[in-house]
């Protein structure tokens, strides 16, 4: 390892130093005024709290997507799978209109949309939010949930998805 240096306050050295930790991923979705609404977020964590169920990531203060998505009474999160790899920029696209397109979804009778082949489905509900710099860290109520052992995640690191060894 190299020496600890004095801190950089450029924001690209900083991310590249935060891309080395690897990190969960999923998508975020609900209907809203009729239409899927989603994001993708690679700061994804579970066990925020057990009891209750509590689950929490980070939302850009710059995203158009998180404000509308976060007045959802209940969001659907889908940890992403090994199968969702090739559509997870899609997801994460400026382009809302195409964000689904191609992927099969599952809709809970709240509205909450969940992605098909996802390793942990999540319903939640926004409990707490608390501003930290660029982003707000979220934090959802889980409501139900589900697993598959059968399907793998994937993690964000080094600004791409990996596969977990093992």
């Amino acid at each position: 390892m190299t020496r600890l240096e004095g801190f950089t306050s450029d924001p690209g050295e900083v991310r590249a130093a935060f891309a080395g930790f690897p990190s969960g991923v999923a998508a975020l979705a609900a209907r809203i005024h009729g239409e899927p609404t989603g994001v993708i977020v690679s700061s994804f964590a579970v066990g925020v709290s057990h009891h209750p169920p509590m689950v929490s990531f980070a939302a850009q203060r710059t995203s158009t997507t998180w404000p509308a998505l976060s007045q959802a009474g209940a969001i659907g999160v889908s940890v992403l799978g090994v199968e969702h790899t090739g559509k997870t920029r899609q997801l994460a696209s400026r382009n809302k209109e195409g964000r689904f397109a191609g992927l099969t979804t599952a809709e809970a009778a709240s509205g909450a949309i969940f992605l098909e082949g996802a390793p942990i489905w999540l319903e939640g509900r926004v409990e707490h939010s608390y501003p930290a710099g660029d982003h707000d860290i979220i934090v959802l109520r889980v409501v139900a949930l589900a697993a598959d052992d059968d399907r793998t995640p994937v993690v964000w690191h080094r600004r791409e998805l990996k596969t977990l060894a093992g």
